[in-house]
């Protein structure tokens, strides 16, 4: 009898389980293997991107206090992640997701009330009949066909959705007030080249003033040269009012009133790896040391494909839960207390009463619910499996696309630093000519305008470098503290 036993009880545990309703969660969602994709050199060839070791140096491993140097970038990314608004909402949904999770722990154990009752009765010319009852009353549910412990998984991947949420934004803080950080900088930059524009075009409009008063130029190079002048004027302007655009945008994330944001002068401190060499602009985005390491490890780092992962986890358990819904369901009762009612008759004292009821309830038709249930949990799940695939893919994208920026900006540095050289000798020569009656006054404001535009889009390029260096470094799942 014994030995029956043991076999109707392996042979129960062998149907649960492969019904599923105890399975736990392993992810298996294949993913491509070259989620990177590949890199197109200078000859417009493609190989794959390259992917180095074991993904122990990539720079996902970096916290973001190793990669970002400036210490007071450091300081303004602490004051953001400390008062920012969102952040703020997003701590506040996983712990709310916390408190869910500890009540489906507490399913398991049995709900236990106090309900007292009184009654007052009188039947045709009979006195009053009191009546009363002060049970505890206990109920308990039991599981054994998984539906509590499937529920129970589920809160906890919500609250593990809820954590990458909160990195996920947290991440984003990080790299939006990064580029903020940084484009104050540039601004900076480009108001400085600005104003020294300023300075060097009076000089040249105090020139042609000369020649104009000693009958050696005309009155249209004058207008010309002050148009111009002006012009720089209104850049200037522009560019002053950009700079406090940033900065309200930066106070915005710190959750403050406008001020000003503190800043180093660009260049100053690289932007990652201290040990980076090189000029002030080259040391922003060296590209020797930008390592992304492999798929894998970018897939353990960033919050959107962990949330995604812990998504599939939450379908997998509801569907295992709307299969344990087919089963039946056992509920414990009972209730213990002191009562002067019983079986109909008032009675005084009252007298202890015990009571215990064993209900199991099996579903029969429950007009299609129960099957409506399971197809729509089985296609979330079939849906959060592909959109975890897209995820995936798009992470790839975002590297292929943020190491593309690195090494475009990189290339055309090399250009801007010579055309910024050629056109600033160039400006030197046909203002020495103009000043000996040998080149025209259109000869110096196109050379002027010349240089002015390359060193602007000079200055562009390599926050246009820097960005893609952060997009990069949170393309890899980077942002840790």
């Amino acid at each position: 009898m014994k030995k029956y036993n043991s076999i109707v009880t392996v042979a129960f545990c062998l149907l649960l389980t492969g019904c599923g309703i105890y399975n736990k969660y392993e992810q298996n969602t294949p993913t491509p293997s070259d989620v990177f994709g590949a890199q197109m050199d200078g000859n417009g060839n493609y190989s794959p991107l390259s992917q180095e070791g074991d993904g122990s140096g990539s720079l996902a491993q970096m916290s973001w206090r190793e990669f970002f140097t400036d210490p007071l970038m450091q300081q303004l990314i602490e004051q953001v992640l400390a008062n920012n608004t969102d952040l703020n909402t997003a701590r506040i949904a996983v712990e709310k997701s916390q408190a869910a999770l500890t009540a489906s722990k507490l399913a398991y154990l049995p709900s236990l009330y106090f309900s007292p009752q009184g009654t007052l009765s009188k039947f045709d010319k009979n006195p009053w009949a009191k009546a009363y009852d002060l049970p505890l009353q206990l109920s308990m549910d039991i599981d054994v066909f998984g539906s509590i412990t499937n529920k129970k998984r589920a809160a906890k991947a919500v609250l593990l959705q809820a954590q990458m949420q909160q990195e996920a934004i947290r991440t984003n803080l990080i790299s939006i007030t990064a580029q903020q950080y940084l484009m104050l900088q540039v601004l900076d930059r480009q108001l400085e080249i600005l104003m020294q524009t300023d300075s060097l075009w009076n000089k040249s409009l105090e020139t042609e003033q000369a020649l104009w008063e000693n009958g050696k130029a005309y009155s249209t190079a004058v207008n010309q040269m002050e148009a111009s002048y002006l012009s720089v004027k209104t850049q200037i302007a522009d560019t002053r009012r950009n700079i406090r655009a940033v900065e309200n945008d930066i106070c915005k994330l710190l959750a403050v009133s406008p001020q000003h944001i503190d800043r180093q002068k660009w260049g100053t401190t690289p932007l990652h790896h201290a040990e980076a060499t090189g000029d002030a602009a080259e040391r922003m985005f060296n590209t020797k040391y930008l390592n992304i390491g492999i798929p894998a490890q970018m897939l353990e780092n960033r919050p959107d494909i962990r949330m995604a992962n812990h998504a599939m986890e939450e379908a997998f358990y509801n569907t295992a839960a709307a299969r344990s819904a087919f089963y039946p369901s056992i509920t414990l009762s009972g209730s213990a207390g002191w009562t002067n009612s019983g079986s109909g008759m008032v009675v005084d004292p009252g007298k202890i009463l015990l009571s215990a009821i064993a209900q199991l309830t099996q579903p029969i038709f429950a007009r299609g619910k129960l099957i409506a249930n399971k197809k729509i949990a089985v296609l979330t799940e079939e849906d959060l499996q592909k959109k975890y695939v897209q995820t995936v893919l798009n992470a790839g994208n975002e590297v292929n696309e943020a190491m593309a920026d690195c090494m475009t900006a990189r290339e055309k540095h090399t250009y801007y630093q010579r055309q910024v050289q050629v056109l600033r000798e160039a400006y030197t020569g046909t203002h020495e000519l103009m000043d000996n009656g040998k080149a025209t006054y259109i000869e110096v404001l196109r050379a002027q305008e010349s240089l002015l535009d390359a060193q602007l889009s000079s200055a562009m390029n390599m926050y246009d470098a820097a960005q893609a260096v952060i997009a990069l470094y949170i393309a890899l799942g980077g942002g840790a503290d």
